[in-house]
């Protein structure tokens, strides 16, 4: 009976002595069969046992839906090299000295903490908050640590408010290799020094590698990468970001047209330009024939609107376009004549951002890269904050990240993406 249940226990080097059934719990009480341990002091390998220490009660995974205990008793030895002949407790693979669970149940713990909060487990398991902050503290690490790093070509940088109204913003740092992201950092704010100070951290063996960083059109973190990075590596403005602005002088004209047409046009006549806004944001190949037919009546009423309409779309296509750096630059000078030629002021704000960060913009041709991979993860953080009613600690904040979406089956000490 006692060997089945020291296999179902999947412990190493542990004898069952005895098995209880104490109400809704399990207790095994076992000893160990590793044979000696290191001196605590001088780390020289120990094999004469000299006694026990106090009883140790561990939480690990429930049997047959019950909660199970192991008690142990562990060895102490003697070493004769030291003075005083201290004694030192046998240290095993499957617990922690620091923690009142297994190692299998710390896991455990992890798992049922993913995509749900410490109250959460608290009451489906009976562990006290602290225990289960303990598991995070132990197994998780709080930052990233180069050595488990191999390959890194691009970096994203984002920021994101860790309070409603766009306050206390925190820099989120990631990273693309292949077909993996990997998360790099969780800045506590979005200052120039800072993300500064982080890239100045970055390995020389892993910056050889890097080909690109892409960032919105925030200064703190374009000026922070050319500092650091100087002209090997290049800096690029997200080609949604800057998509995001110039649609978005397209929509501010929009709304301006319509508050005009409003005031001259019948009653009912407005009311047949209802759905606008989705019919001039929907793509080409997601257009309705409805959608072309109130386009047409919109832009009977405002041609300018048609004007700036037709210009975004050919903008956006320059973008779609596999095309060199060289190949886009003219492309983009001859938007630019085009708008100054057609009397358009709605897109104003946006040629002088162009004119600004040409360079960055104008990187994106060739290889592609974006910063889509850090927007996808920050509207998981986002997620993450909801769920927790908000997490304020940047440590904290990097641990659920790796525990919600890294590789939960590869759990070391202090292990990241």
């Amino acid at each position: 009976m006692t060997d089945i249940v020291a296999t179902l226990l999947d412990i190493p080097n542990v004898k069952v002595l005895a098995v209880d059934l104490i109400g809704d719990e399990v207790h095994i009480h076992v000893e160990s069969t590793q044979s000696g341990t290191r001196c605590q002091h001088c780390e020289r390998p120990l094999r004469t046992p000299c006694g026990h220490g106090r009883e140790r009660v561990l939480r690990h995974l429930p049997v047959f839906g019950r909660s199970t205990f192991i008690h142990l008793r562990p060895i102490r030895f003697a070493c004769p090299d030291c003075r005083g002949n201290p004694t030192s407790t046998q240290r095993v693979c499957w617990y922690d000295p620091r923690s009142p669970h297994t190692r299998a149940y710390d896991d455990y713990l992890l798992l049922q903490l993913r995509n749900s909060t410490v109250a959460d487990v608290e009451l489906t398991e009976g562990v006290g908050y602290e225990a289960i902050m303990g598991v995070l503290e132990r197994r998780i690490a709080k930052q990233v640590d180069w050595k488990r790093i191999k390959h890194l070509q691009v970096l994203g940088v984002d920021e994101i408010a860790l309070k409603k109204g766009h306050r206390d913003f925190v820099t989120i740092v990631t990273a693309r290799s292949g077909d993996q992201t990997l998360l790099l950092a969780v800045l506590e704010n979005r200052e120039k020094a800072t993300v500064k100070t982080f890239f100045a951290t970055i390995p020389k063996r892993l910056r050889k590698q890097l080909r690109a960083v892409c960032t919105d059109m925030y200064e703190g973190f374009i000026n922070a990468a050319m500092e650091v990075f100087s002209r090997q590596v290049k800096i690029v403005v997200d080609r949604f970001h800057v998509a995001k602005l110039y649609r978005g002088a397209v929509d501010a004209l929009r709304k301006a047209e319509l508050k005009r047409l409003k005031k001259e046009l019948p009653e009912a006549e407005y009311k047949r330009l209802k759905g606008a806004m989705w019919a001039l944001r929907r793509s080409l190949r997601n257009r309705t024939v409805e959608d072309v037919r109130l386009l047409r009546r919109l832009f009977k009423h405002s041609p300018l609107l048609e004007t700036a309409y037709y210009a975004s779309g050919i903008l956006t296509h320059i973008f779609d376009q596999a095309r060199s750096k060289r190949s886009a630059r003219y492309h983009i000078r001859r938007w630019i004549a085009l708008v100054k030629g057609s009397g358009l002021r709605c897109f104003d704000r946006f040629l002088k951002t162009l004119d600004k960060w040409q360079e960055a913009i104008l990187n994106y041709f060739g290889d592609h890269d974006t910063s889509g991979f850090v927007e996808g993860l920050n509207n998981k953080i986002k997620v993450i904050k909801r769920r927790c009613y908000g997490i304020f600690n940047v440590g904290h904040l990097f641990q659920r990240i790796f525990l919600d979406f890294g590789n939960h089956h590869d759990l070391q000490e202090n292990p990241v993406f």
